[in-house]
């Protein structure tokens, strides 16, 4: 009787699952997000602590709002910033701005500014008129000091979607 040798076996099975499995990865991915507007919550930071959170390491915050849809353009209505207790602290946006199909409006923070804190956050609104690729909304924050650097994003969350 000739001898079984289980690796070729073993790995041969491992492939088959993998490439059963594949598809399931695909359902698992975020699902595109179709809308005609929504609400959504942006966090943000002002400053992080660093060592025994007796220093405070100021950082720039950008905020984007980047049209993903290719063929229609969706319009900003709403960009407020609060502090990390909730506080209003100014309204961004003064009128109502279009951001045509696949463009990016952004705000920014300057590393001086430290009215936000380390909980600050950006409440987005958006509308269009027809069903449209919702937009991704995120911060980038970014810093040099102590002779560092440091650089982390924020994804937008939808808190409310436009009513139908």
């Amino acid at each position: 009787m000739k001898p079984v040798h289980l690796f070729p076996v073993i790995r041969s099975v491992l492939v088959s699952i993998l490439f059963l499995l594949m598809p399931l990865t695909a359902l698992l991915a975020e699902p595109l997000s179709w809308s005609k507007g929504q609400t959504v919550y942006v966090p943000s930071y002002s400053h992080i602590f660093v060592g025994d959170r007796l220093k405070t390491f100021d950082l720039t915050a950008s905020l984007a709002i980047r049209n993903s849809d290719p063929d229609t353009p969706i319009t900003v209505t709403k960009v407020d910033y609060f502090d990390a207790s909730g506080r209003f602290i100014r309204h961004m946006l003064k009128t109502p701005r279009i951001v045509r199909p696949v463009s990016t409006l952004v705000y920014v923070i300057d590393e001086s500014d430290k009215a936000g804190g380390v909980g600050a956050s950006f409440i987005v609104s958006w509308k269009s008129t027809v069903r449209v690729s919702s937009p991704i909304v995120e911060t980038v924050m970014i810093g040099t000091g102590m002779q560092q650097g440091i650089s982390f994003t924020s994804r937008g969350q939808v808190v409310r979607e436009a009513e139908p």
